[in-house]
């Protein structure tokens, strides 16, 4: 009975002990993962991905290395800048394991070597530069330290992809001192771009005024040489009515006389019609307002007498009466003058005085060097609208001649 206990305890022994031997000889490797495997302590090889057989108690797994890219970032680091400052900087570094051998035999812990690599780096770097350099080449920072990173974790086993700085912290003093400089600067930024606008808008109100005083002085011009050109007109055309109204009244009183004496001499009055009608007369003589007193003279009656012996001839009774003098049929006319006088009833603008009218306006309308705008074309005054044919008067010639031949 004892001996079947212990033949049954052996073969437990001997499964376990060949379960322990089956485990260690097979290992499982993962994609992106490397294993190191040593044989009797020394470095047998390196293998990745794949289920490896390993001879008990003589192959071993010395580590396990991650291949892919790793992302470190490592806690702010107190860095002086070439002006005695002191800046906290924090890092970021991209890495790769390409060779785990050298991972693994090279070095003991490459992250922390690669740690201690960028913070005495980038103080290096980071000392050459001022505050205001550092704060703004970034860009240069990150290729120095990747550049040097990249050289010195070379024999490691390592690639050093990229280096970020995250954050650049200057003292608060620093940091207070630049925020008073940045609003400073703003501050003047504004003002400068205010005193700018107030510029340019004075300048743009003054070439405003400006070109809005030589437009007005422009209008006044204008309006003065067409103002004196209407006057002018206005009074050449008043002056031509009122000589042909005169000429058509002279006209008129020479035909009344004419025609007046022509009914006197036709009508042969007598002595005392002519004398009642010098009576008649007397008292209209006498109505003139600063007429106070009138007296009749006291020859009165010689003159009457003498008048009627000048005009008249005694008869066979001694009366003296009237002897009108014989009618001429073929009296001489009033000499014809329409040709001489047709010129006074022209209302056209004399061309002479129209050209240089249009020339002295079209010097005034000459645009003006650097004007806004250009003032309003008004056409000369002699192109503009003639009065209408109403107003003309009509040829002289027929009026004339009508009036001699009645």
């Amino acid at each position: 009975m004892e001996g079947a206990v212990a033949g049954l305890i052996l073969v437990g022994v001997l499964v376990i002990f060949a379960a322990i031997i089956v485990a260690k000889s097979v290992a499982l490797i993962p994609q992106a993962e490397a294993a190191v495997i040593e044989r009797l302590g020394r470095y047998s090889k390196t293998v990745s991905g794949q289920l490896t057989l390993l001879l008990p108690f003589v192959d071993k797994i010395r580590a396990r290395v991650d291949l892919r890219e790793r992302v470190v970032s490592f806690p702010p680091q107190p860095v002086i800048t070439e002006d005695n400052l002191t800046v906290n900087i924090d890092t970021v570094v991209y890495f790769q394991v390409t060779n785990p051998q050298a991972a693994v035999y090279q070095i003991s812990n490459y992250i922390v070597g690669v740690e201690q690599l960028t913070t005495t780096t980038l103080r290096n770097v980071v000392g050459g530069m001022t505050l205001e350099q550092t704060l703004t080449s970034r860009d240069s920072i990150n290729g120095q330290l990747r550049g040097v990173l990249d050289e010195a974790t070379g024999r490691w086993g390592l690639r050093v992809a990229r280096v970020e700085l995250r954050s650049i912290d200057p003292p608060p003093s620093i940091q207070d001192s630049m925020e008073k400089q940045m609003r400073a600067d703003r501050e003047k930024r504004a003002m400068i771009l205010t005193a700018e606008g107030n510029r340019e808008a004075s300048i743009k109100q003054a070439e405003g005024q400006k070109q809005a005083q030589i437009l007005a002085a422009e209008g006044a011009k204008q309006a003065a040489i067409l103002a004196a050109e209407a006057d002018r007109q206005s009074r050449m055309l008043r002056a031509q009515g009122e000589r042909a109204a005169q000429y058509y009244q002279a006209q008129g009183q020479a035909k009344a006389i004419e025609k007046t004496f022509a009914a006197i001499k036709a009508g042969r009055p007598t002595p005392e019609m002519l004398a009642y009608q010098y009576l008649q007369t007397l008292p209209q003589m006498a109505k003139g307002e600063a007429n106070k007193v009138w007296l009749v003279p006291s020859d009165f009656g010689a003159a009457l007498q003498g008048f009627t012996k000048m005009l008249g001839a005694p008869g066979d009774d001694g009366v003296f009466r009237y002897q009108p003098s014989p009618v001429e049929e073929n009296l001489p006319r009033p000499e014809d003058d329409s040709d001489e006088v047709a010129d006074w009833f022209n209302t056209q603008t004399d061309p002479e005085i129209a050209q240089a009218v249009a020339e002295a306006v079209a010097e005034a309308r000459t645009p003006v060097s650097g004007a806004i705008d250009a003032p309003p074309q008004y056409p000369p005054l002699s192109q503009q609208q003639q009065p209408p044919s109403s107003y003309a008067q009509p040829p002289i010639a027929g009026r004339h001649s009508g009036s001699t031949e009645l």
